[in-house]
């Protein structure tokens, strides 16, 4: 038999990544704009901003992205009263159906939210710098970097813009799903988003496994299945650390002291708040703060901004 192969067509493809960002912003923070001659997209996390693209104002909450075609002024800001956590990312592309996304704002969808994650991971293991920087230039990979991670960022950006642009296109038909499977995934989801928002309600109190399961009528095996499965972690675990970013966007919203943290979520003391946030995040309640504060101050000496 003689074979032949095919070369694949790329629909859409990266040549170069110019910025690589997630930032925990404060509530007051904006940057005052720019345009460049390549692409970006801004997609929410978590909260609200609100952003320029041309003429055009628009507000973005959680899940919502929105693209800055080449050479088009773009800004950003909080709204002054949430703080904020933000994906940015820029790069080059020379494909033609990059055009789709001119003057879009979309939202993302649950695979479209894991690509990021994993596009947030890869850089992370990556580049030497932090990618809270609005103002980094320049992206360096670290001499000690994971293997193929350059290679995994472009990919993984790649898989986003076609995964997004395949869904909202309706180009390809899915195919009929198992239906069992799909209603236990659909069911785990649910109960996953109960779980989630029963600890946000609590996050001030000292909630127990016991607890947790007997509240939300779930057994102590399931629901510790659940996070291994869909969060990578324990029970307690994710409800420390979802009490840790509660802490991180208190900080950045400036209302309250950190002794004022402290008790509002529920810890024995402040040196013991303080204690637990280094050992999740590296640095103290006050240094966090100090960062946050550095990273919306714009260098003197910057002669381009790059957000």
């Amino acid at each position: 038999m003689s074979y032949q192969g095919i070369r694949l067509a790329s629909s859409i493809a990266i040549q170069k990544l110019y910025s690589l960002h997630y930032f925990e912003y404060r509530s007051d923070f904006t940057f005052p704009g720019e345009s460049h001659d390549f692409w970006e997209f801004v997609c929410v996390d978590k909260g609200e901003i609100l952003v320029t693209a041309g003429s055009r104002k628009i507000s973005l909450s959680a899940g919502d992205v929105v693209f800055h075609q080449p050479d088009e002024f773009h800004d950003l800001r909080s709204n002054g009263v949430v703080a904020p956590n933000v994906l940015v990312v820029s790069f080059s592309s020379g494909s033609r159906d990059m055009d789709f996304f001119r003057e879009k704002v979309l939202h993302i969808d649950a695979a479209e939210r894991s690509i990021l994650a994993a596009v947030i991971q890869e850089g992370r293991a990556c580049f030497g710098q932090r990618l809270d920087n609005p103002w980094q230039t320049r992206l360096t990979p670290q001499k000690t970097r994971e293997w193929g991670c350059e290679q995994m960022i472009r990919i993984k950006v790649e898989e986003f813009l076609l995964h997004i642009r395949r869904r909202y296109s309706r180009i390809v038909v899915p195919p009929e799903p198992d239906t069992l499977r799909t209603i236990r995934q659909n069911s785990d989801r649910e109960l996953l988003r109960q779980v989630t928002d029963y600890m946000k309600a609590g996050i001030g109190r000292h909630l127990t496994l016991d607890e947790i399961s007997r509240d939300n009528f779930v057994s102590r095996a399931r629901l510790q299945r659940l996070f291994c499965v869909y969060e990578k972690c324990g029970v307690i675990e994710y409800f420390n650390r979802m009490k840790i970013e509660t802490a991180k966007e208190m900080i950045r919203t400036d209302t309250m002291n950190f002794t004022q943290i402290a008790d509002f979520l529920g810890y024995c003391s402040v040196h013991y708040f303080s204690r637990q946030f280094r050992e999740q995040t590296g640095m103290s309640p006050s240094e966090y703060a100090s960062s946050i504060k550095a990273a919306a101050e714009e260098p003197e000496d910057m002669e381009e901004k790059q957000i």
